[in-house]
């Protein structure tokens, strides 16, 4: 039997995600097309690569696929997406195999020899069928999803499901990549989602996200004369519930906050539905990218700052509700600076609303700031060659450190207060004293837990950081806990810490934390 291996350089595009603990959509059809000619696959991660010094040991494989497809900019704590070198140093190490580079990574290579490849396709899938459809995506989904357990991190892996390709809208922002790699919008047949979910539950994953689209809301579009099918996206949250009953995450990713105002209140009745159904901590990522109304227009980003605001209150009072007193759904935004059309104005209008949304007590569960990267054969790219873009440094550096600072720092003690329970939590790296981890979801929240903590673990929140929380494990015994540990939460002094020692050693300290914050 022929043998392929896959190693996953990650992906990280304005519609899907999978840097770990992710695992995008891409790395499972890969692998579902390779079982489907017959091959027996194998899959790594460029990370286990380099942890183990793997870069010459694939050679006895007949197919070698490496997957690169970074769209957009971003920083990542489970996972460092494969560079340029990686992928020379890789193949050339390798000569046996068949060796294809794949993904968007793809569009930056003129030739395959730049990387020492023998092919390239940024598509898998069309590079393998004469034809993709849905049907095709749906056999190689359900054979890739066997896969999920090679992944390092399994069974702490979320899954990114396919929802729809392309964008919903008749014409597209200026810098966004999604209408190249995906030029018409189609939903997924609602069973055949289903069903992959079934079978990664059966593979024993428990957390789903719901990201491999570009607006969750538009979901079914194009089956319902472009109105918003509230009917379908009730029967796909419903499917999921009733296949993967034990799930322990369900979240999605982007919606559009332009689609939520101008298709209300069919829109409210969707996110209703999404509410009643996800799990805790849930995010709408809006792709706000500006405030400032002539950096919109020029950049063709759909709807006003009306709309903006509309959505962004419909969503705080549809998915407000709070679960272990954490928000169901909330929405997290998006911003890029260096634009076109961008001024030391458009830095301030930013600043000014968010503080507005503080003040108001509006909640947002993260707010993204990014700097552009112009992808090749987007309308900015063509822009770029006559125009040269560039981020003003100084402003960017300046408006970031108040976002994080004065926004960042009180809106987090909002969204996980005191006293909230996050679920799940997974130890990542040690800082001194404190271990940080995170849990599954969207846009996961890092949790630094005080005492010891080696395992997945609910962890009860204490303190807050800028852009972190501070907790410590759910039903931990103060027996377990050093004076110097007891003596790092606030509102425990050294002699406190003693005197819970001594009296309380079998209590549990969030029962005794509770008690001081009633």
């Amino acid at each position: 039997m022929k043998s392929a291996i896959i190693i996953d350089g990650y992906v990280d595009e304005p519609a899907v995600l999978g840097v770990p603990p992710y695992l995008s959509t891409y790395a499972r059809y890969i692998a579902g097309t390779l079982i489907f000619k017959d091959f027996e696959v194998k899959y790594t991660t460029i990370d286990e690569v380099r942890k183990k010094n793997l870069f010459s040991s694939f050679n006895n494989f007949d197919v070698m696929v490496i997957l690169s497809s970074i769209t957009v900019p971003g920083k990542y704590i489970g996972g460092t997406p494969i560079s340029i070198d990686e992928i020379k140093k890789i193949f050339s190490s390798n000569k046996k195999p068949f060796r294809i580079l794949t993904g968007a990574t793809v569009n930056f290579i003129n030739d395959p020899d730049e990387v020492h490849a023998d092919d390239l396709a940024i598509d898998f899938l069309k590079y393998a069928f004469e034809k993709v459809d849905y049907e095709v995506v749906r056999n190689v989904s359900l054979l890739g999803a066997e896969i999920v357990k090679m992944h390092p991190r399994f069974p702490d892996i979320i899954c990114e499901i396919e929802v729809s390709l392309g964008c919903e809208r008749k014409t597209y922002c200026t810098f966004c990549s999604e209408p190249i790699l995906h030029p018409k919008f189609i939903s997924r047949p609602v069973k055949d989602i289903i069903e992959e979910v079934e079978k990664l539950y059966k593979n024993g994953v428990k957390a789903f996200r719901l990201g491999r689209s570009a607006n969750i809301l538009a979901y079914g579009l194009d089956k319902n004369s472009n109105k918003i099918n509230v009917l379908l996206i009730k029967e796909l949250y419903n499917g999921i519930r009733s296949v993967a009953p034990k799930l322990e995450v369900l979240h999605t990713d982007n919606a559009n906050p332009a689609f939520i105002a101008q298709h209300f209140p069919d829109s409210a009745r969707a996110i209703e539905i999404i509410v009643e159904n996800n799990t805790e901590g849930d995010i709408f990522s809006f792709g706000v990218e500006s405030f400032d109304e002539a950096v919109r227009k020029k950049n063709n980003i759909q709807g006003t700052v009306e709309d903006i605001d509309f959505a962004i209150k419909l969503v705080n009072e549809i998915g407000g509700i709070r679960i272990n007193g954490i928000p169901k759904l909330l929405p997290g935004l998006n911003f890029i600076f260096g634009l076109a059309g961008e001024t030391k104005k458009s830095y301030e209008v930013l600043y000014q609303k968010l503080k507005y949304y503080l003040e108001n007590n509006i909640l947002l569960r993260r707010i993204n700031l990014r700097q552009l990267m112009v992808v090749p054969n987007t309308p900015l790219w063509y822009y770029n060659q006559k125009k040269r873009l560039k981020v003003n440094k100084a402003l960017f550096k300046h408006y970031k450190y108040l976002i994080r600072n004065e926004i960042d720092s009180e809106m987090i003690k909002k969204v996980f207060p005191k006293g909230s329970i996050v679920k799940g939590v997974i130890p990542e790296f040690v800082e001194g004293n404190i271990t940080f981890g995170r849990p599954l979801g969207t846009y996961p929240i890092l949790v630094g837990v005080i005492g010891k903590f080696d395992k997945k673990s609910d962890i009860y929140i204490v303190d807050h950081g800028m852009r972190s929380i501070t907790g410590i494990v759910l039903g931990k015994k103060v027996a377990e806990y050093s004076i110097s540990e007891l003596a790092k939460i606030p509102g425990i002094s050294k002699s406190k810490a003693e005197k819970l020692k001594k009296e309380y050693p079998s209590t549990a300290l969030n029962e005794i934390l509770e008690v001081d914050l009633d």
